[in-house]
């Protein structure tokens, strides 16, 4: 079980490094391959084809695959804690005992290099010690028989004798070198017994016997006369420092006569065994070489060798000495204690050199040949001192002992990491677990409150629509205008409340829809046009002509943004104006840092306003600003000029239900999370927000958000193209002072297509005029220019007249209210704020056009009926009051409309063939609801599609329709994302948000009758 943990452990490892790698290589290729990235040759890189592209992203695919079945197999089968925490238990055990074995081990395994080191060095040291001993040896040995050699030549060979004491003394003194390990060389004569009494009157000295004595002690004269025997060997030649040896018979001592009887028979130097030496007493060795009379052959025999015997050179070696002399050559390599040993006696070896020393331990036997075969001799070595400690080895077992206990307790802490983060996993997992539940649940809240509370405000609010459509009196109509501005109010906090619940749940998605900005702006202007005149304020909108005219993003959510904005500033300003301005961020980062602080008369009212370039303080540049390259950011300001926020407010004024103070919600009322949204989209749409503002002064909003380029087609450059065609060429005049209020009104006439021309008073304008340069269509004069002075105003009226001009000028006031005192003179009004609907509409009136034309361009009443007169639209509702609410509605419009209370209802009416065009169907139902019904009608107009293709159904019974698809749109109080989806999903084609009116109604029904 541990090994299959082992190897869960490995896999585990090795799937977090594939999913590294498999990363990096996923970023890599997808870059490389998404970009269509191809090195050319000459670069040095082979370019990448579409084949071996899909091979690669396949390959990663099934990387990516395995690793991941392979962790889930890990945690399916050995990932439980109970069982980690066993064999993490165990296999830190097992390392401890397997770094413990792998110490001891390194630290057998070094001591025993050591130690074969040691006894390297100590064989190498002794065997150099006994080399040396015996090469000197032999060096003496040599010299000794060439000495024998001498005196058989210069003593006996020649008569007289070419040798006495004298000579011989001089001789082996000076000669000493070449024997290095001898105390003395001494040459002893042959005397037969009975040349006795005539050799010793001949050296005039008795033969005495060899008598072992101390060096203090000795005294040749005291030593006994030679014992009678058949022959004698006295000496009669002596080194200076074996001259006390003169006269002593070798054949007196036991172990010289041995010795000298066996050099005699062999013809060869032979050693004696260690003996005392005399007088020194101290232990050495005899070396013996016969002397002949004669050459004498290889082969010669024992009595032959006798006979030519005529006497014996020795040489004397005091090992201690001779040994210390070599060893003190030796001095800086004195760490071992040397034993020179006799083993011709193996069971009883003698000691010529060396003390007895406790054993350090290891210990060498070096041979040793002097060039007897019949005598053994060994040197044995030791060291001085006992092996010491062997650091390296110590410290490295117990350096590798550290690391694995180190090793060990990182593992130990790794593992406890890994568990504990794996809990904290799983603990996080169940909480998210629990969080997404309860987002479903809360989810499922929000709907279900929705659907609750919106199901009996459609009711209200329709039935309140209905009623005003009755006789009713002035009170009477203004109490159901109350009602109906109430319960618009109470929807509009619903969807606010619901759209702060998406953002916190993450499941607030946007659109990517074509749209005019331009247009959704004018449709704002008109929803506060009237809060705006009440106010007397000066509400004005400017584009860049620069911004494209068609965008593709989400066009609701943007609208969403300006008019918190804008309802904003029209709730918290009094006087003064509101100015949004759009502009593609590119032109106005250009201008940071060549503006300076705006005088009064650069502002659209003339009224001092906060800093708009500091409210985008903090924002991204153009530069780092990453995306497609079709991408366009806009850069919307809102300016105001009202109550503006104190500073100690302004870090929260983003904050979902925070407000600047308590007495705004009292003044203003509000409930403190538009701003909260309006910063969330726009975070959503990649931009940012920000605002100044100076109490007393104004504020000023800025955000930018990023669309696409929307303007493939150039036919899409066009705007109210039916407006263009009428005013296209034309040329007005706008006389204004200001230059800002002057722009504005200029970009809203040329976009009906006409030249314009801004002049600062009336003046200048009558002096353009008289001039006769240009032809003028018409001339809008600012209310302020007129209002300055009404009698220069009817005089400039009356000189008009009197100049002569080929086509009639068109004088119009541009005014923020209908309202006011201005003449008898005035010419027609044109109410700001201006809208190019509006104004097109307001010019047509004046010059003669098309009068039916709506006003706002809105498509008349008339024209919304025809679509749905005549057709048969079913309405599925559960509630009662919503299918009278849905079928007055449609009504209205001309349909004739059929009401069922359940989807088997509507199933049962809806099974082709059946006369209906359109459904309208309530998702939240008893029994069955919406989306079952759905389903089961399309897979009933599914099947009857496929028995008509293959001709077992007659197309005349099925009023010759061959592809049955009846239209059918969602009516339902929910309003969240999943439930549009879920719509869709099960085969709806529409959706359609309870309270609903009636355009809504059709709007959403008539686009499949056009």
């Amino acid at each position: 079980m541990s090994f299959i943990h082992l190897i869960g452990f490995g896999l585990k490892v090795g799937q977090l490094l594939l999913m590294l790698c498999c990363s990096f290589l996923s970023v890599i290729s997808t870059n490389c391959f998404t970009n269509g990235v191809e090195m050319k040759p000459k670069s040095g890189f082979i370019g990448i084809s579409t084949s071996t592209r899909k091979i690669w992203m396949k390959f990663l695919e099934i990387l990516a695959g395995n690793s991941s079945k392979i962790h889930h197999h890990y945690y399916q089968y050995i990932g439980s804690r109970k069982v980690r925490k066993t064999w993490w238990r165990k296999l830190l055990i097992l390392w401890v005992a397997f770094g413990t074995i792998v110490s001891l081990w390194f630290f057998w395994y070094l001591r025993s290099q050591a130690m074969e080191k040691r006894k390297e060095t100590l064989a190498n040291m002794c065997d150099e010690r006994a080399r040396m001993l015996q090469d000197q040896f032999n060096v003496s040995m040599n010299h000794v028989q060439a000495m024998s050699i001498l005196i058989s030549t210069f003593h006996h060979g020649k008569k007289p004798s070419a040798i006495d004491q004298e000579t011989f003394a001089k001789y082996t003194e000076r000669t000493a070198f070449e024997r290095p390990l001898t105390s003395g060389v001494a040459y002893a004569v042959r005397v037969l017994h009975s040349e006795r009494e005539q050799f010793e009157k001949q050296q005039g000295w008795t033969i005495k016997k060899m008598t072992p004595v101390n060096k203090d002690e000795y005294n040749p004269e005291e030593l006994e006369p030679s014992p009678i025997q058949q022959e004698y060997a006295p000496v009669i030649f002596a080194q200076d420092t074996v001259a006390h040896v003169i006269s002593l018979d070798m054949m007196s001592g036991k172990e010289d006569r041995e010795n000298v009887l066996r050099a005699r028979a062999l013809g060869k130097g032979v050693l004696t065994a260690p003996l005392d030496l005399i007088k020194s007493n101290r232990l050495g060795v005899i070396l013996t070489f016969a002397v002949y009379k004669r050459d004498l052959p290889s082969n010669a025999t024992l009595e032959e060798r006798i006979q030519a015997t005529d006497g014996y050179l020795g040489g004397v070696f005091d090992i201690e000495s001779l040994v210390e002399k070599l060893l003190q050559q030796l001095a800086s390599k004195q760490t071992i204690y040397v034993n020179v040993f006799d083993t011709t006696n193996i069971s009883n070896p003698i000691s010529m050199y060396g003390t007895n020393v406790s054993d350090t331990g290891l210990h060498h036997v070096s041979p040793l040949n002097f060039g007897d075969p019949s005598r053994k001799h060994e040197m044995q070595c030791r060291f001085k001192q006992k092996q010491p400690w062997q650091i390296l080895a110590l410290s490295t077992s117990f350096g590798i002992f550290v690391i694995t206990l180190l090793v060990g307790h990182i593992f130990h802490a790794t593992v406890n990491r890994i568990a504990k983060v794996e809990d904290d996993y799983l603990e996080m997992s169940e909480l998210k677990r629990r969080a997404e539940a309860a987002d479903v649940a809360k989810s499922q809240f929000l709907a279900n409150v929705s659907h609750e509370i919106r199901t009996p405000m459609n009711g209200v609010l329709g039935m309140l629509d209905m009623l005003m459509d009755t006789v009713l009196d002035v009170t009477q109509q203004d109490y159901v205008r109350t009602a109906q501005a109430s319960g618009k109010a109470l929807v509009s906090l619903i969807n606010a409340v619901l759209d702060q619940a998406k953002i916190e749940s993450g499941k607030l998605e946007l659109e990517a829809v074509h749209f005019d900005l331009r247009a959704i702006l004018d449709d704002v202007l008109s929803l506060f046009s009237g809060k705006s005149q009440e106010k007397g304020l000066e509400l004005a909108v400017y584009i860049s002509e620069k911004v494209p005219e068609t965008l593709i993003g989400d066009p609701g959510r943007f609208r969403q943004i300006i008019t918190n904005l804008m309802g904003n500033s029209i709730k918290f300003t009094e006087q003064g104006h509101i100015f949004v301005t759009v502009h593609l961020v590119e032109e106005v980062m250009e201008s940071i840092g060549v503006e300076t602080e705006p005088s009064l008369k650069d502002t659209l009212s003339g009224l001092p306003v906060a800093d708009r370039n500091r409210s985008w303080d903090g924002f991204r540049t153009s530069s780092q600003m990453v995306g497609p390259c079709d991408n366009i950011t806009l850069i919307v300001s809102v300016e105001d000029t009202g109550v503006g926020i104190p500073l100690e407010a302004q870090s929260r004024i983003f904050t979902p239900f925070m407000q600047v103070g308590p007495s705004i919600s009292r003044i203003h009322g509000g409930t403190g999370i538009g701003l909260s949204i309006s910063k969330c989209l726009v975070n959503l749409m990649n931009g940012e927000i920000g605002f100044t503002s100076i109490p007393k002064v104004g504020s000023t909003f800025t955000f930018t958000a990023v669309f696409s380029n929307g303007c493939s087609n150039p036919s899409e450059q066009q705007v109210n193209t039916w407006s263009k065609s009428e005013f296209r060429g034309m040329q007005a005049i706008i006389v204004d002072p200001r230059p800002v209020r002057a722009a504005v009104s200029r970009y809203h006439i040329q976009r009906l297509g006409m030249h314009v021309d801004i002049v600062p008073n009336l003046t200048n304008t009558f002096s353009m005029l008289s001039n006769g340069s240009k032809v003028v269509h018409m001339i809008l004069i600012e209310e302020e220019v007129w209002d300055k002075d009404l009698s220069s105003s009817a005089v400039f009226v009356y000189k008009l007249r009197t100049v002569d001009h080929k086509i009639p000028w068109k004088l119009f006031l541009l005014a923020n209210s209908i309202g006011g005192s201005r003449g008898i003179s005035c010419p027609p009004v044109i109410t700001k704020p201006l809208r190019v609907s509006m104004l097109a509409a307001s010019l047509q009136r004046a010059m003669g056009g098309n009068k039916s034309t709506a006003r706002n361009g809105e498509v008349p009443k008339l024209s919304l009926s025809k679509l749905l007169v005549g057709r048969k639209i079913l309405v599925v509702d559960d509630n009662n009051v919503n299918l009278r609410v849905a079928a007055g509605a449609l009504k209205k419009y001309g349909a004739e409309v059929v009401c069922a209370d359940s989807g088997r209802k509507a199933i049962s009416l809806l099974k082709p063939p059946h006369s209906f065009d359109a459904c309208f169907m309530d998702i939240q139902m008893p029994e069955m609801d919406g989306f079952e019904a759905t389903k089961t009608i399309r897979e009933m107009e599914y099947n009857v599609n496929n028995l008509i293709q293959h001709g077992k159904l007659l197309l005349q019974d099925y009023a010759n329709i061959s592809n049955w698809h009846v239209p059918i749109l969602a009516m339902t109080a929910d309003v969240i994302q999943a439930t549009h989806e879920q719509c869709l999903k099960s085969g709806m084609d529409g959706y359609v948000s309870k309270p609903f009116e009636a355009n809504q109604l059709y709007q959403e029904v008539s686009r499949f009758f056009l």
